[in-house]
């Protein structure tokens, strides 16, 4: 007897064009804003690039504030879905935090236009986006946190680690180290090039400068 593979069904092809369309505009704002600024982008300027009507963006988005914080809070997800998957896996800490650093890079790299508009922008978008799209940032990173502590909790637990601070600070003190050095990459890539190494990294963080007497 044989058995059927249960798929999910496929989506209507007017619903797979609309879809299209969404991330055509999205992508073509993402370049538009990392190359030009939020400011200075119109939603007349996208459509004409993504060579839909005016009318086709606001189809999908309201405005363009809504069409920003879109964008900033999907590429959050893909971000936050990349890290769950390596800090979530079964497995030795270590090699987890081996591989948070390798991701964090590869996304980084992968993802370099949305990194420098959200860098430019954080601070210089007006009052009325930053008052929603902070917030719901800023929870997504405490939730990265929490999980990233977790690997360190489980750690201690099975006597990987020394328990020598809270999980919670280790998380934030790793990722903050992890974080200087993508910055300093995205600074001068040949001065400050990125490990290839993550124990490069993890060697700082876990060995300290202090000498022994």
């Amino acid at each position: 007897m044989q058995t059927e593979r249960s798929q999910s069904p496929k989506p209507p092809r007017r619903e797979r064009e609309k879809q299209r369309q969404r991330q055509e505009i999205l992508a073509t704002a993402l370049t538009l804003f990392s190359e030009k600024g939020y400011h200075n982008v119109s939603m007349h300027e996208i459509a004409a690039n993504a060579e839909f009507a005016i009318g086709t963006l606001y189809k999908f988005f309201q405005n363009k504030e809504d069409l920003y914080k879109t964008l900033v809070l999907e590429q959050c997800d893909l971000f936050d879905q990349a890290f769950a998957k390596v800090l979530d896996a079964p497995g030795d800490e270590v090699v987890k935090l081996r591989d948070y650093v390798r991701v964090k890079g590869a996304m980084f790299r992968e993802h370099m236009a949305f990194i420098r508009l959200f860098m430019a922008e954080s601070r210089g978008a007006s009052f009325n986006i930053n008052a929603g799209l902070d917030a719901s940032v800023r929870q997504r990173y405490y939730d990265f946190l929490k999980r990233f502590a977790a690997v360190f909790e489980n750690g201690m637990a099975k006597n990987r680690f020394k328990r020598i601070a809270d999980p919670f600070d280790l998380a934030v003190a790793m990722d903050s180290v992890v974080n200087s050095f993508l910055l300093m990459w995205i600074d001068d890539p040949r001065k400050h090039p990125f490990p290839e190494d993550p124990d490069k990294i993890l060697k700082l963080f876990f060995d300290g400068i202090l000498a022994s007497r």
